[in-house]
């Protein structure tokens, strides 16, 4: 609704000053020519030596800490708190929470000190009529200090000209509003050419872009390097795998994918376990290492699940261990409590899934007669989680422990197996998830008549 709201705004405002238009991410003859009616005066302040107490005094006012508006208060000096005031006013009316302001405030300052309704507002109409909403926006607020016609109305009709249609284009930028930072001359087309000249077809570099659209930020040298490292562990360009390989590859600096590789191996499987693992769940080398290590140890020592079982499912590493894997454990510790699920049930089969296959198979299906179910599956935060999981802890190692010795040694692999991967949901805190493009992809299917 916002951003459909905001995409009829701007084409008003195009119509009433040039007298046409059309859809703003529409590439036409004369868009670029008539950018000018968003407003492109590229925000911007003269650093500011001697620091002005007013100014300091006003962005403590907006929320920023003082440590925070002595060094924003380097960059500009507010004259009229009225302008001022007017800016916060309008990021409110588009949807802006005091967080999002603050966090906007930190980067670009700058935007206090224009004319909101000329510059400020047109910029959030464009950035809105692309799907960014303002939590988005917030995180890359930089882009509030671009000029229109001269940097962003340029880098989204060469890249809706690469993608080609507007549903890919937005998904693009709400993964990564950063990209509309890119150089198109600079940055967009010789990385684009590099992927070509690499072997991508164009429709594969219109997917790739749309998985991660912040790689236009990359050098040319990286990408060539990233396929061969490719190459080297034996995926193929035709591999379906390939582009989420090399979207994960990208994200990783130079060097840290064979720290990655060490991590995986240091827990006792081979190198070709973890490419295995790499190329089933390419998001496992973007965790931070501790990260990583704190939820491998937990299916380890806790779980009492195999290594090799585990990258066999690598899925399951892709999952938040506070937010997911946690209050699914208590959940089944509660329904094996109560004898509503069996003792021998495959477990690491039990925790794979997204929330609605595993809430309706184990949360709600028992929510009547066992409400702590329910209590022990929403406890999300997680403090609730660490104390749920205390609480259940001693419960569970004492019966997964008694399983396992009651199994003959064939039954108990056969637990710890757990079946065929199911997609779930990843880890937000530290990774992109792929709902969206999920959707994206399967609604593209369905235009076609089929499904993938």
């Amino acid at each position: 609704m916002f951003a459909s709201f905001c995409r009829r705004r701007l084409l008003l405002h195009i119509r009433k000053i040039s007298g046409g238009g059309t859809n703003p991410l529409q590439s036409i003859p004369g868009a670029i020519h008539h950018a000018h009616c968003y407003s492109s005066t590229t925000v911007s302040s003269v650093p500011n030596p001697e620091l002005c107490p007013a100014t300091i005094s006003y962005l403590i006012s907006c929320g920023l800490s003082p440590a925070a508006a002595a060094t924003t208060g380097q960059r500009l000096r507010i004259c009229s708190t009225d302008k001022a005031d007017a800016a916060r006013a309008l990021l409110r009316d588009y949807g802006f929470t005091d967080a999002d302001i603050v966090r906007t405030l930190r980067i670009a300052a700058s935007i206090l000190i224009v004319d909101p309704e000329r510059i400020l507002r047109p910029k959030l109409d464009f950035l809105a009529s692309l799907g960014l909403e303002p939590r988005k926006i917030a995180s890359a607020p930089f882009l509030l200090e671009r000029s229109l016609d001269k940097r962003l109305v340029p880098s989204m009709q060469f890249l809706r000209g690469i993608i080609g249609s507007d549903d890919g284009l937005r998904l693009g930028f709400s993964r990564a509003p950063r990209a509309l930072m890119a150089d198109v001359d600079k940055n967009m087309r010789p990385v684009v050419e590099t992927l070509r000249r690499c072997g991508l077809t164009d429709a594969a570099i219109s997917k790739l872009l749309v998985i991660n659209m912040g790689m236009l930020m990359a050098s040319p040298d990286r990408i060539r390097e990233v396929f061969d490292e490719l190459k080297e562990i034996g995926m193929c360009i035709s591999d379906s795998r390939f582009l989420y390989c090399f979207r994960a590859m990208c994200n990783l600096k130079r060097g840290t994918w064979r720290r990655k590789l060490e991590l995986f191996q240091s827990f006792g499987v081979s190198e070709g376990e973890v490419l295995q693992a790499f190329k089933t769940q390419p998001t496992i080398v973007l965790f931070a290492d501790e990260s990583m290590k704190r939820k491998v140890r937990f299916l380890l020592d806790e779980l009492k699940l195999g290594m090799t079982d585990i990258m066999l499912h690598p899925v399951i590493l892709g999952y938040s261990l506070d937010k997911c894997i946690l209050p699914r454990c208590a959940v089944l510790t509660v329904l094996m409590r109560e004898g509503k699920i069996q003792r021998d049930i495959k477990l690491l089969q039990a925790l794979l899934g997204g929330s609605k296959i595993f809430s309706t198979r184990y949360v709600l299906r028992h929510a009547d007669d066992v409400p702590d179910v329910v209590k022990a599956y929403e406890a999300s935060t997680t403090t609730a989680n660490k104390i749920v999981w205390r609480h259940h802890r001693s419960t569970i190692r004492h019966i997964l422990t008694d399983r396992m010795e009651d199994m003959a040694p064939f039954e108990a692999k056969e637990l710890l197996i757990g079946g065929h991967d199911i997609p779930g949901e990843e880890n937000r805190d530290d990774i992109d998830d792929y709902i969206g493009l999920l959707q994206y992809e399967g609604q593209k299917a369905k235009d076609k008549g089929r499904l993938d």
